[in-house]
């Protein structure tokens, strides 16, 4: 934001200037309404210097008293108008203060200020008052766009990561109980794979509780965890399944939301015909500033009931962590999902 520097940003809940702009501005404003006098050459130094102390004094005033007549310090209401009760009372006080600072001057010179001269010093704390409240204005509402943004940011964060706890809810007792099942198959006719299959669930869930309070996992762990989970699916489906990764070096540093790639993959079995004479195949592959995930469409005859849950969660996810969405391709052919391979920088 353009005066975002002059806000103090240790505690975005706490608003404050730093002492070294008010009083440099101050003693601005001081010099600057003092210029005309500096001009006649016949004002003694010391004129002068009465007269940049009045409008340096003012100027303080100024700062102080709308600083503190903030919302922070008060019960009003925070407010997005420049104009109201806030900024009249600023320029009624000004009038006195200002009066009471040229009265104290015109006792320290045993001088005599006539109609004019006086509404002349008015006129010029008016202008200060009205330069320094809207210079605060400007600042105090930058600040406030930012609280209101961060607030925003994390109101959206928080409500992502309660829909991506209910989808893993949702998704682990249904895959659970087809696990369970196939187990129980392999078992009854011992096969000699059950032993494996009983450690590959085990790492499956294992990683689904260890990552349940990540956003964000390391490439290679998120593939460690999909092939566990594949090797459950394949149990199933034998030869109609297969999968193929092939991802370059740089995309296999990356990091992605967790369970991205188990939940697409997911998504390819839920939704499409698996059988030896239909196989469905998945490829994981880099492709450029991607990486794609694609499968072949076969979508079943009797479709199954899609909440466009999971693939929202995983677009919303992305566009927090790094700042780009998902695209989603879908033709004839191919159903294909590209995930952004880049590390979010922030803005």
């Amino acid at each position: 934001m353009i005066f975002e520097k002059y806000i103090h940003a240790g505690n975005t809940r706490v608003f404050s200037i730093s002492p070294r702009i008010v009083w440099v501005s101050a003693a601005f404003m001081g010099v600057l309404a003092s210029i005309p006098k500096i001009l006649q050459l016949q004002m003694s130094a010391i004129e002068v210097t009465a007269d940049c102390m009045i409008a340096f004094m003012y100027s303080l005033y100024v700062w102080f008293y709308n600083l503190y007549t903030l919302p922070k310090f008060s019960s009003q209401a925070i407010t997005t108008s420049f104009f109201g009760a806030r900024l009249v009372r600023s320029l009624l006080l000004g009038v006195v203060v200002m009066g009471i600072l040229v009265v104290l001057n015109q006792l320290a010179f045993q001088d005599r200020l006539i109609g004019s001269m006086i509404l002349m010093y008015q006129f010029r704390g008016v202008l200060i008052n009205l330069t320094i409240y809207m210079f605060l204005y400007l600042l105090y509402q930058s600040y406030i766009n930012r609280v209101i943004a961060i607030e925003l940011e994390r109101t959206k964060a928080d409500h992502l990561k309660a829909q991506y706890e209910l989808l893993k809810q949702q998704v682990n007792p249904h895959f659970l109980f087809n696990s369970l099942n196939t187990l129980k198959s392999m078992v009854e006719i011992g096969d000699e794979h059950s032993a494996d299959f009983i450690v590959k669930l085990s790492d499956f869930y294992r990683y689904s509780l260890e990552s349940r309070q990540k956003d964000a996992v390391p490439m290679p762990e998120e593939l460690k965890m999909l092939r566990a989970y594949f090797f459950l699916i394949q149990a199933r489906f034998e030869d109609g399944v297969s999968l193929d990764i092939n991802l370059s070096l740089d995309h296999q540093k990356v990091t992605v939301p967790s369970f991205t790639l188990q939940l697409l993959v997911e998504n390819a079995v839920k939704h499409n015909i698996i059988s030896i004479d239909q196989p469905l195949h998945i490829r994981i592959i880099s492709s450029g500033d991607w990486i794609t995930v694609q499968n072949n469409l076969q979508p079943k005859n009797i479709p199954e009931p899609s909440t466009k849950i999971g693939l929202e969660n995983i677009n919303q996810r992305y566009l927090h962590l790094k700042g780009q969405g998902i695209n989603v391709i879908t033709d004839h052919d191919f159903y294909i999902v590209k995930l952004p391979a880049h590390e979010y920088t922030g803005h």
